[in-house]
Order: C-alpha cells, then sequence, then structure tokens
C-alpha cells in the first residue's frame, strides 16, 4: 500500500500517541513539518476521515457531539502501514516533476533578461529558505541524530539546487544573451567608403563624454580622459550583462574637435585644439544606470577625470563622412579635400564639429593601417 506524504504524516503521529485533530496540526506546526511535506490545515480531517477503518480507529466511545474531539489511533494495519511506508520511504527514490522543468522547457516564450531575472528570484528565494532551515535547527539543538538528518537533507537539497542553478544560469546566460556590437548594428556608421565621401543620416546617441584642450600626444588630460572614459564605459557592461541580461562590445573611442580657426587641423596645429572625446552609450541603457557605472568605477578605479564625465546625447543629423586608413597627422589633405572642395561642390556648409571615430588601436595597430572615420555634421547652404 503506497500512502500519500499527507496519510503518511497522520499516520506517523498517531505512531506516537493517539491524537484528534487539532493535536495533530499542533505538532505539524510546532515540529515544521509543512517545509518538508504537502500536508494543509483543512486536509487534516481529510486524511483521517480517509484514513478512519482501513488503517485508523477511533478510541473510546463515539463522542456525544460534533464539537467534541474524535480521537485517533492506528490500528494493528496502520502500525503494519507504518513501518512498511518508513521502509519504503528510506529505500526508494522518490520520483519528482518539479514546476521548473517545466519552465526551462518554456524559456523561449520570455525575453532573456526576464527569464534569467526569474531565475535569480528563484535563487534568492532558496537562499531565504536555507537561512530559516538554519535558524530553525539551531533554536532546537541539541537533536536526536534521525532529526538532524532530516536538517540535513533539506540543506544539502537547497544546497545542490542553488549550485545547479549557478551553472544553469551562466549555461543558459551565455548561449542564449546576444552580444550587441555597435560598429555592426550602424553598419553604415561606422563603415564608410575609402577614398571617397558618403552622405549619412546620423540618428541621436547617447555619449558619456569628457571635455579637454592641447596636443593628444603630450596633454596628460587627454589621457586621463580617455582612461576614465573607458574605465566608466567597461564598468556600464558588466552591469548592463548582470543586471540587465544584455552584453555588447564597447563601442569605439570617438572625438569631437574644434579651434577658432579650422586651418589648424589642416596644419596639424595640435596645441591649438579643443576636443571633447566620448564613447558611445547603449540605447537600452537609462541614464541613471549610465551614472551608476561612473559613481561604481570611481569607487573601484578612484581615477580624478571619473568626476568630470557626462551623459549627454548627441544629435547630428545629416553629415558628410569618409573613412582614413593611415596615420592621424596624414588626416590634413583628406579635411581640406572635405571642406574646400566637396561642401561647396555640393552646397552644404558645416553644421557642426569636426568628429572622428577611432576603429583602430594605435598601440596594437602600425600608423598606416590605422583608420579612422572622419565625420562632418553639415546642412544646405
Amino acid at each position: 500500500m503506497s500512502l500519500t506524504n499527507a496519510e503518511f504524516a497522520v499516520i506517523s503521529l498517531l505512531a506516537e500517541a493517539p491524537l484528534h485533530g487539532y493535536e495533530i496540526e499542533r505538532l505539524i506546526e510546532a515540529r515544521g513539518m509543512r517545509n518538508w511535506t504537502e500536508i494543509g490545515f483543512s486536509s487534516i480531517y481529510f486524511v483521517l476521515k480517509k484514513l478512519e477503518g482501513r488503517l485508523i480507529e477511533t478510541v473510546g466511545p463515539a463522542p456525544a457531539s460534533r464539537r467534541e474531539p474524535r480521537v485517533y489511533r492506528l490500528s494493528a494495519a496502520g502500525r503494519a502501514a507504518h513501518r512498511e511506508e518508513t521502509r519504503r520511504a528510506l529505500a526508494e527514490p522518490d520520483t519528482l516533476y518539479p514546476a521548473v522543468l517545466l519552465g526551462l522547457a518554456n524559456w523561449p516564450a520570455l525575453a532573456t533578461g526576464a527569464a534569467s531575472a526569474a531565475l535569480a528570484t528563484r535563487d534568492s528565494t532558496l537562499a531565504g529558505r536555507l537561512a530559516d532551515l538554519t535558524r530553525r535547527r539551531n533554536a532546537q539543538e541539541p537533536l536526536p541524530a534521525f532529526v538532524g538528518a532530516m536538517f540535513d537533507y533539506g540543506a544539502a537539497m537547497i544546497e545542490a539546487e542553488r549550485a545547479w542553478l549557478s551553472k544553469a544560469r551562466k549555461l543558459l546566460e551565455g548561449t542564449t544573451m546576444e552580444k550587441v556590437d555597435f560598429r555592426k548594428k550602424y553598419k553604415e556608421l561606422y563603415n564608410p567608403p575609402v577614398g571617397r565621401f558618403a552622405i549619412v543620416e546620423v540618428p541621436p546617441l547617447t555619449y558619456y563624454m569628457i571635455d579637454g584642450h592641447g596636443d593628444p600626444n603630450v596633454s596628460p588630460d587627454y589621457a586621463r580622459a580617455v582612461e576614465a572614459l573607458y574605465a566608466a564605459s567597461y564598468t556600464l557592461k558588466f552591469i548592463s550583462k548582470a543586471d540587465l541580461s544584455r552584453d555588447y562590445v564597447v563601442p569605439p573611442l570617438e572625438g569631437i574637435w574644434w579651434a577658432s580657426d579650422m586651418d589648424t587641423f589642416i596644419r596639424r596645429e595640435k596645441e591649438k585644439w579643443s576636443w571633447t572625446m566620448m564613447i558611445m552609450i547603449p540605447d537600452f541603457i537609462d541614464g541613471a544606470t549610465a551614472q551608476r557605472a561612473i559613481e561604481a568605477a570611481t569607487r573601484k578605479q578612484g581615477l580624478p577625470a571619473l568626476v568630470k564625465l557626462r551623459v549627454e546625447r548627441l544629435e547630428e543629423g545629416t553629415s558628410v563622412q569618409t573613412l582614413h586608413v593611415g596615420s592621424y597627422d596624414a588626416e590634413g589633405p583628406v579635411i581640406r579635400q572635405l571642406h574646400r572642395v566637396f561642401l561647396p561642390a555640393n552646397g552644404l556648409v558645416e553644421d557642426g564639429h569636426h568628429h572622428e571615430i577611432y576603429i583602430g588601436d594605435p598601440r596594437k595597430t602600425a600608423p598606416e593601417r590605422l583608420k579612422t572615420v572622419l565625420r562632418q555634421p553639415v546642412r544646405r547652404s
């Protein structure tokens, strides 16, 4: 005879002593049995009625009224069933059908962020259950060995599931999390033609920005600015991956350059240049999260230039751009061709500062192979 968990719990208590329904309920509550077996308050009397005549019997004469509690005890058949059910419960592993398996089977129904957040909530709940189990065990020490083993089993099951959760989240998030590469998403902005100019429409984009002045090759402020931009940008990437379950390639460094006389760019008189260095912030990240990344990077790295960073939206609109391949100092002739030939020939005038996007890394790429997008916002003259 196989019993339900509720039936087994009830005959287990009656095996200790004759009890009425309310006493059974108090014992279940006092021993925390609902944390490890399925039995509700209203089901106790249903179970007693179901078992009566098969495994349990009433003690003494029938109650004179319905308000008088009826005391039950195990019958001979009940004692035999209690022993056999105890043996079976110890010997036979349970076949479990946890709902989490159905949840995993339907993982694609949710956005990756929502599904990952649900698993994080599950882990947090399990952590709370483990803490509660530990408190209850400590409150009841010293315990008989078999009761201690019960607590150990509960704790081991929770710890095992949390270990599985950690592994599963890495697997699921690692295989399903899309890694956005903005150079591919905005291909027309980051990969213009070489040797000719193209007119593009640049959408409004949000950036980390920091301002400065002077020759970038010798200015300590420039080096500190770039360092701060990357520190905040990579911190933001990690926050996005952990909190939003959205990963992306950190966009390239960009710079807006200007001077009172634009010919200083053709002559490469860098000490006269003003600049705003910047790195794009993904459109799925809000301003508060971007600011939080600055604060987190400041606490961790303490770079003084981080306090100068700001979050700002840039709207360039219609722009002319080309891809320059070569050293930065070889940009002069291209800039001259853009401003003195292409713009006048096409009825365009400047409508913003000179903009550069650094596709190549000068620390790893030979100067003659560096790639730089040269962009100029424009309007009709």
